[in-house]
């Protein structure tokens, strides 16, 4: 996804997957960044009016 018209590539649209959920894309210098791999586990919570997405850390065994 190149620059958008905004002048902002973090700018991005809410697209419909399947019948009951929404998807947004992350930028891939971000991601690449963050050594973020495809399939990987995070997780999403809100936070007032904003959303979170951190990385999934699996609980060590007791």
């Amino acid at each position: 996804m190149g620059i958008t018209k905004s002048g902002s590539s973090n700018i991005r649209k809410l697209t419909k997957v399947g019948q009951a959920s929404l998807a947004v894309t992350l930028p891939k210098d971000l991601v690449r960044k963050l050594k973020w791999k495809e399939k990987q586990k995070v997780i999403v919570r809100q936070k007032g009016s904003k959303i979170i997405i951190s990385d999934w850390k699996p609980k060590r065994g007791k």
